[in-house]
């Protein structure tokens, strides 16, 4: 069963204080998110301090990456039964900077969603194209590859116990927010691909989503929640997402 869910990346940003003036801003404005899915997912060297703060209340606990393995010599890794340990329940997989910047190819981020499942967590895996893959007619091959990467190592199956998030690379950190007709297309397009699980699959928008565009985006009838970056730093902007969602 779809349900809305909103999930905050805060990539490497964060402190002791900043982290905990944050998470007691979310916790003061909860009234009224109880049909809403809402996790954080910190800069892992916090978990410990999120997990705290978090522990009695209905915000779940994210992570950004993990590694493919469960241990072993891989310095600056981290495995995802450790993350288990935090109580973690996501973990983000593929995230586009992960792709651009680490070199992360899509066998590479099949790996890691197998690895999370192992450890009984819900990878949320991240699929999009870049401006130029866009303006080459390539947004639907590009993505399709993305997720036949997963489907091929894993089972399509595997994605009933999972997110998707699409982000158009061209809209993350830069202002620009995919249409709601583009990225309804697109959502529509990635839960075609999912076939028989389809309706048990959040399929969530990520790319500068604000509470000024999150209610246009959710309106849409395959779009689930959001993947927020940026605004997910302040509580009251992540709030008025969570909102707009439900």
């Amino acid at each position: 069963m779809r349900r809305p869910l909103v999930l905050a990346n805060w990539k490497m940003n964060g402190s002791l204080s900043a982290n905990r003036e944050l998470i007691e801003g979310l916790v003061a404005g909860w009234n009224g998110l109880a049909n809403t899915g809402v996790a954080v997912c910190p800069p892992s060297v916090y978990l410990a301090q999120i997990a705290e703060l978090v522990a009695q209340t209905d915000i779940g606990l994210g992570a950004q990456d993990l590694s493919s393995v469960s241990s072993g010599a891989y310095t600056g890794e981290v495995a995802a039964e450790m993350l288990a340990e935090f109580d973690c329940r996501f973990v983000l997989v593929g995230h586009s900077e992960r792709r651009e910047y680490h070199q992360e190819n899509d066998e590479c981020v099949a790996t890691k969603f197998v690895a999370a499942q192992r450890a009984n967590l819900v990878p949320v895996l991240c699929v999009g194209e870049t401006l130029a893959q866009r303006d080459a007619g390539e947004t639907l091959p590009v993505i399709g590859k993305q997720l036949k990467a997963v489907i091929d190592l894993a089972g399509r199956d595997a994605l009933a116990s999972a997110v998707v998030a699409y982000e158009p690379v061209w809209a993350i950190g830069t202002g620009r927010t995919a249409s709601p007709e583009q990225a309804q297309e697109v959502h529509a397009f990635i839960r075609n691909e999912l076939g028989s699980v389809a309706e048990r699959v959040s399929v969530v928008y990520g790319g500068s989503v604000k509470p000024d565009n999150a209610e246009e985006l959710f309106a849409q009838r395959d779009i689930d929640g959001a993947l927020v970056g940026g605004a997910s730093l302040k509580a009251q902007d992540f709030l008025a997402i969570c909102r707009a969602a439900q």
